[in-house]
């Protein structure tokens, strides 16, 4: 009864399909899988360097960024400074700035030391007590379960 039936669009080698050993099936989902897995490898791969390229042409943007506001900083500086030389000698003005500077920039830095104090030592400190109190616990209870 399972005789080909062209139209059914079984041919000869839908019967021979249907004849395959479970060995060779076996054999088949091997390579197949093998072949989806070194494909998926390669998308994947193609995929991050694309991503990476994004990541470098945006990290590239940030530094220009960051130059172009330090050159920005330095015009608002000497505007500062030429502004203030308008009531005092321009060297005073310059001298004033400077020091509003380095003002800023302490009070930066004393910020930022206390939060590398706060940080450190980099130890989780809360989780080393939990685990300490989880191990007196299984103690007392083993203890309790002797008796």
């Amino acid at each position: 009864m399972n005789e080909p039936n062209p139209s059914n669009g079984q041919g000869a080698s839908g019967a021979a399909a249907d004849e395959r050993s479970l060995p060779e099936l076996m054999k088949q989902l091997s390579e197949q899988t093998s072949r989806l897995a070194r494909q998926e490898a390669e998308l994947a791969k193609a995929e991050m360097a694309v991503k990476a390229k994004r990541l470098g042409i945006g990290a590239g943007a940030f530094g220009a960024a960051g130059l172009v506001g330090l050159f920005a900083l330095g015009a608002l500086t000497a505007a500062a400074i030429l502004a203030l030389a308008t009531a005092v000698d321009a060297w005073l003005a310059a001298l004033i700035v400077t020091a509003a500077y380095a003002a800023v920039a302490g009070v930066l830095a004393l910020a930022g030391r206390s939060r590398v104090e706060a940080g450190t030592p980099p130890v989780p400190e809360e989780a080393a007590e939990s685990v300490k109190e989880d191990v007196e616990r299984v103690k007392t209870r083993a203890k309790e379960g002797r008796r």
